[in-house]
C-alpha cells in the first residue's frame, strides 16, 4: 500500500496581552482570502495553501498551521507571523515556530535561477527567460513572483527561514533587491520561465536596470508564486496598463472556447502594442498616452467606466492592474457602480507614483 501522503504541522505559542483581540483582528483580515469559522476563544482559518487553527487563552495565543506540503506550510506560517506582528506592533511579540520548517533553512519556495535568453519585445519591454529546478509549483497557485536580485558585483546571499516564519535576510549591504513580476510563461518540462521587464527610466529602478542588463549565465533568485488569480466566468474585463500586460498576455492565453473578454490596455504608444492570443472571443481596445507620463493619464480608468457589460444573466469577473490612482478609481467603479462582489473582480496596484516596490500596495484593502 502506497504511503498516505501527510500534512506538514507546526505550533507557536506566542505571549500577548490581549489574545483574543488579535485573533480576531487576524480572522478579520483572513476572511477576504478563505473561509473563516470563529467559536468563542478559538478559531479556525482555511486557505487556498493551508490552514491555521488558533485558541486565544490567559495571556497567550496558541496557533497551529498545517499545509500539504513545505511551501504551503511556509505560507501559513509567514503570513500569520506578518499580520499579527503587524496588529500587536505595540508589544513587539516573539514568534518562534515548533515543527515542520525549521529555522535557517532554506526558503522551500525559492528557487535559484539563471539567464538563459533575452529578446526585446517592444521599445520598453524585454523579455528574460530564466532556468532552474523543480519548477511545477510555479505553473499553479497565482500569476506573480518576487525576483531577488542581486547586488551589482557581488556574490548572491539568499535568504533563509527565520525562527518566526518569515525570510531572515542576510545584512544590508548583501541584501537583494526585491520586486514583483508576472510568470508569462511557465515550461516545467524544460525548466524554464519567461518574465518581462517594463524598461522604465529613472533611479530606483533595479528591476528595471536588470532586465535591460541581463545577459546568459547571470544569476536571480525566484519566489512565489502568489498573488490572486481570476475565476471561472462567462465574461471578463481586462485591464492594465504596460505593467499589467504580461499578466493579461498570460490570462488571456489560459481563457477557455466560448468565453468573451473585453480587454483595455494603456500603453505609451503603438510601438508598445503585442500581439494578444485566446481561444475566448476578444474586444481589444490599445490606449494610447501619446506623450502624457505614466501615472498621470486617466485614460485606462476612463475606458473602464465606457464599458458595456452583459445585460443577459452571465457570470461576470473583472481584473485590473496599473498605477495606484487608477487603481482606486477602478476598485471603486467596480464596487460602487457595478455592485461587483467580492469574488467578481480583483484590481491591483502594480506601481506608484513617486514609490518604490511594494510600497504601491500598502496601506489598501
Amino acid at each position: 500500500m502506497a504511503d498516505m501522503p501527510r500534512n506538514f504541522e507546526a505550533s507557536a505559542e506566542i505571549m500577548l496581552s490581549c489574545p483574543q483581540d488579535i485573533m480576531r483582528r487576524l480572522c478579520a483580515h483572513f476572511v477576504e482570502f478563505g473561509t473563516v469559522a470563529v467559536d468563542g476563544a478559538r478559531s479556525r482559518i482555511e486557505t487556498a495553501f493551508g490552514s491555521a487553527s488558533m485558541e486565544a487563552c490567559r495571556g497567550c495565543l496558541k496557533v497551529r498551521a498545517e499545509g500539504r506540503d513545505e511551501s504551503c506550510l511556509a505560507y501559513v506560517k509567514l503570513s500569520i507571523a506578518e499580520h499579527l506582528l503587524s496588529f500587536a506592533s505595540a508589544e513587539s511579540p516573539s514568534i518562534v515556530w515548533q515543527g515542520d520548517g525549521a529555522a535557517g533553512q532554506p526558503l522551500p519556495y525559492f528557487r535559484e535561477m539563471r539567464v538563459v535568453r533575452t529578446v526585446r519585445l517592444t521599445p520598453h519591454m524585454q523579455r528574460l527567460t530564466l532556468a532552474g529546478e523543480n519548477l511545477q509549483r510555479f505553473a499553479t497557485g497565482g500569476l506573480h513572483i518576487r525576483l531577488l536580485l542581486p547586488r551589482k558585483g557581488l556574490a548572491p546571499v539568499w535568504p533563509v527561514t527565520g525562527a518566526d516564519g518569515r525570510p531572515s535576510w542576510p545584512q544590508a549591504e548583501q541584501r537583494p533587491d526585491v520586486r514583483i513580476y508576472t510568470l508569462r510563461h511557465v515550461d516545467v518540462e524544460k525548466g524554464e520561465v519567461d518574465i518581462d521587464f517594463v524598461l522604465h527610466e529613472g533611479e530606483g529602478m533595479p528591476g528595471a536596470r536588470f532586465g535591460a542588463d541581463a545577459g546568459a549565465g547571470d544569476i536571480v533568485g525566484m519566489t512565489g508564486p502568489g498573488g490572486g488569480s481570476v475565476a471561472q466566468a462567462d465574461w471578463y474585463l481586462l485591464a492594465g496598463d504596460e505593467t499589467a500586460l504580461p499578466a493579461i498576455g498570460r490570462i488571456l492565453e489560459e481563457l477557455p472556447e466560448g468565453v468573451q473578454a473585453v480587454v483595455r490596455i494603456e500603453v505609451a504608444d503603438g510601438a508598445e502594442e503585442q500581439p494578444l492570443v485566446s481561444r475566448a472571443g476578444l474586444d481589444i481596445q490599445w490606449l494610447h498616452r501619446n506623450g502624457v507620463a505614466p501615472g498621470k493619464s486617466t485614460r485606462l480608468e476612463d475606458a473602464v467606466r465606457n464599458v458595456r457589460w452583459p445585460d443577459d444573466g452571465r457570470s461576470v469577473f473583472a481584473w485590473a492592474g496599473c498605477e495606484h490612482k487608477s487603481f482606486r478609481a477602478i476598485r471603486a467603479h467596480l464596487r460602487q457602480d457595478r455592485k461587483l462582489t467580492r469574488d467578481q473582480h480583483l484590481v491591483v496596484a502594480y506601481w506608484r507614483h513617486g514609490f518604490e516596490g511594494d510600497t504601491a500596495r500598502r496601506e489598501d484593502s
